[in-house]
């Protein structure tokens, strides 16, 4: 009898052991499939993100290129900036019609997707 409560004991026993072993087998191989999906996406963002940075970097030089071989704001102090084809103009230009004129450059620069003025006029200020 004691034979028999033992060999039913073991048998439970190993089935139980068997069981928490395939689910953790299991969760193990989600978390593994989990963990190389985010790295997937880790990596692809880092991939555009780099992309975009490039992108801008270039859509940056073209905008100042453009605003130095135009003749209205060549030799004018415009920083550009650009972060997702967004071009920021900064600095400090003779008046108004030079701000409009240089973010209607900026904005017809191939590839920029928008266009902040933020120039100062300085000898608009000084007219006052």
């Amino acid at each position: 009898m004691k034979m028999c409560i033992r060999a039913t004991l073991l048998s439970m026993l190993l089935t139980m052991f068997a069981i928490s072993t395939a689910a953790f087998a299991q969760s193990a191989s989600e978390s593994m499939h989990e963990a190389g999906h985010s790295a997937e996406n880790a990596l692809s963002h880092a991939y555009h993100g780099t992309a975009t940075a490039v992108d801008d970097t270039a859509l940056t030089a073209k905008v100042k290129t453009a605003l130095h071989e135009d003749k209205i704001t060549t030799g004018t102090d415009i920083h550009v900036t650009t972060v997702a084809g967004v071009v920021t103009l900064r600095g400090a230009v003779p008046s108004s019609d030079v701000s409009r004129h240089a973010e209607q450059v900026a904005h017809d620069t191939t590839g920029v997707k928008g266009v902040k003025n933020k120039l100062t006029y300085v000898y608009d200020a000084l007219k006052k």
